[in-house]
């Protein structure tokens, strides 16, 4: 079952977060780990921001999370975790399929390029990576990351069309 996330989760949403982000350690630059990986007050700050979670419960309890953000002409894929112990049931593939069913807009996520189980997992999705040049472009137009953040990661756009510097997802941004 998914559900939409409510302030009752956040301890949890903020256990997986952390117990899922494990996978980055050593595999990410050294000087963007960091312990937590996502401290409590930045997940309270992403939500005030607009980062609304998705929940997959397996018996009751939350085994996985997804984030989507409105930024105006397209939506964001924020924070996608899944509890370790339940990787490898299909969770995070139904949580994006939710949220690309009931997404009106484009989307997009950010992941870090050596993260290639991430890029993976979107790609098996229907996201394609977007050039070098554009994922700058969208990375400093929708995302708030410092820009050591933006020279180590890389972005998919679902259904990613490209238009002369830009891109056309389901009849969106141009």
């Amino acid at each position: 079952m998914i559900r939409p996330g409510t302030k009752d989760d956040i301890g949890e949403l903020y256990e997986i977060i952390n117990d899922s982000a494990g996978a980055y350690k050593g595999i990410i630059p050294d000087d963007r780990w960091h312990e937590p990986y996502m401290p409590l007050q930045e997940l309270e700050d992403q939500i005030r921001d607009g980062v609304r979670f998705y929940c997959h419960l397996d018996r009751g309890k939350i085994t996985g999370v997804m984030g989507i953000q409105d930024r105006g002409n397209v939506n964001l894929i924020r924070h996608a975790y899944v509890r370790t112990a339940c990787r490898n049931r299909g969770i995070g593939g139904r949580l994006i399929k939710h949220l690309i069913r009931t997404s009106e807009k484009p989307l997009l996520v950010g992941t870090w390029k050596a993260a290639t189980w991430a890029i993976d997992f979107y790609v098996k999705h229907g996201f394609t990576l977007v050039s070098e040049e554009e994922k700058n472009r969208l990375l400093k137009r929708y995302w708030n990351i410092p820009e050591r953040q933006i020279e180590t990661s890389v972005v998919l756009a679902e259904n990613f069309k490209p238009l002369s510097g830009a891109f056309s997802a389901r009849g969106g941004l141009m």
